[in-house]
């Protein structure tokens, strides 16, 4: 990529934005269907939420107090002797709260999002809603409260299947007795399970984050669980959230690219649109390798794989001039490296160098990016007379849609017959739900978008 002044960068993102819908209705490596889809005028076109790129970050194989990698490289040494060398009897046991109190006070200062995940039978220690023989109960109530009330405000949280290591019995809660890859989590049990299969087992990781008061929209997978079946664990994901935790739109992680694959999210199984009980779950990708530290903290990155200190270069920058979603993964133990906290480090030069393109990105949760991509793909849009008219079947804060129309007066948003006029704003960057901006044939709007009709009205 070609160094090019900071500006052209945002406003290349900002344009690329409104492409994307036509991309992520591509399939080219995914099975799912992508269901149904409403008529949308052709003189409009959704952009990134308020003219911005999502950027987020993913962490793995985290949860309260067990350090995942000490426990779970014997037990896939077990399977694979020759793949887990690694001394994982020198690896500390615990990854302590003090470190996840460090993280999620930097984290909430910086505004960095994401996803957390909270594995509910780590590594089969123990139940994260009765105990962890190892840590006392009072610890462990310790954890669960300083996970919900530091992280619960910018990162969503995911079971990450059970155990992330053996496969559970959900009819006896014990792993079962076969020691093969195809009783691992991480490999080939899923092979040839229905929906119906895989929704009782994600159900009862569910469950466990219910009792010990973790909510969930979504769900993580581990290693290549559901790689071979992914139209059921598209289902089983959408089933098991909403019967589990109501999940209004369910999410998944199952994918991460760094090639030139498209990056945007997926909105999968769209059905009953009009109704009043409208159904879909989404796909979401990473775009990066963990580059921090590695799964098992040993594998240490650099910063410049993610972003080079001009801000210009590296993956990140390359996905978010095409104005896709920059989702950075990485691993848990990778970011505390055994109590040297160098994944860490890294990740806090990363989110540094992003500063001078802060205002053409926006950090989002996981739940965030869902639920703009689904109202991006699932809202209907038409012109009737000087109204563009919407139909959307979930609410999303600051939607944002160029129009092909001039307005040299305020358009105004009708919600239930009243009118709020909008603000009119002189640059992308400033756009916020209820302005506007006018471009020479075209008019950006952006608006909290309300569940079922709503209109934007514009003056004669």
């Amino acid at each position: 990529m070609n160094p090019i002044d900071r500006r052209q960068f945002l406003r290349s993102a900002s344009l690329a934005a409104g492409g994307l819908v036509t991309a992520a209705s591509r399939w080219p490596i995914l099975a799912q269907s992508a269901g149904d889809r409403p008529p949308r005028s052709p003189e409009t076109a959704v952009l990134n939420p308020r003219g911005r790129v999502p950027v987020s970050l993913i962490i793995d194989d985290s949860t309260c107090l067990v350090n995942m990698a000490h426990f779970a490289i014997p037990q896939f040494a077990e399977v694979f002797p020759d793949r887990y060398r690694q001394d994982w009897r020198r690896m500390p046991r615990e990854i302590p709260d003090a470190f996840v109190r460090r993280f999620g006070e930097w984290s909430r200062t910086q505004g960095v999002k994401g996803k957390y995940s909270m594995v509910p039978y780590p590594s089969c220690v123990g139940w994260l809603d009765r105990d962890l023989p190892g840590w006392s109960r009072r610890e462990l109530i310790q954890s669960l409260d300083l996970v919900r009330s530091l992280l619960a405000s910018h990162w969503d949280f995911h079971p990450e299947m059970i155990s992330h290591t053996w496969v559970i019995n959900t009819r006896t809660g014990r792993p079962y007795e076969e020691r093969t890859d195809r009783f691992m989590e991480n490999w080939r049990w899923t092979d040839g399970k229905s929906a119906d299969e895989l929704a009782d087992y994600l159900a009862y990781a569910l469950r466990i984050l219910e009792r010990a008061g973790i909510p969930c929209e979504g769900i993580t997978t581990p290693g290549g669980f559901g790689n071979r079946v992914l139209p059921e664990l598209a289902q089983a994901t959408l089933e098991s959230c909403r019967a589990v935790f109501r999940a209004e739109i369910p999410h998944y992680f199952r994918h991460v690219f760094t090639d030139n694959q498209s990056v945007a999210p997926r909105v999968e199984y769209a059905s009953g649109l009009d109704s009043s009980d409208p159904r879909c779950v989404v796909s979401i990708v990473g775009c990066t390798g963990d580059w921090f530290g590695g799964w098992d903290g040993l594998e240490i990155g650099s910063a410049d794989q993610f972003l080079a200190s001009d801000a210009q270069r590296g993956r990140m920058a390359d996905v978010i001039r095409r104005g896709e979603p920059a989702i950075m993964v990485c691993h848990w133990p990778g970011l505390y490296c055994h109590g040297a906290e160098t994944g860490f480090h890294i990740l806090q030069e990363v989110v540094r160098r992003m500063e001078p393109l802060s205002s053409g990105v926006l950090w989002m949760k996981l739940s965030e990016i869902a639920r703009y991509w689904t109202a991006r793909e699932l809202t209907r849009i038409q012109w009737q007379g000087r109204q563009l008219r919407l139909r959307a079947p979930f609410a999303c804060p600051g939607f944002t849609v160029r129009v092909k129309a001039a307005s040299l007066a305020p358009p105004a948003i009708q919600t239930d017959g009243a009118l709020s006029p909008m603000r009119q704003v002189q640059r992308i960057r400033d756009l916020a739900p209820g302005t506007w901006l006018a471009e020479e044939d075209a008019t950006i709007l952006c608006f909290d978008l309300p569940k079922g009709p709503s209109a934007v009205v514009f003056p004669a």
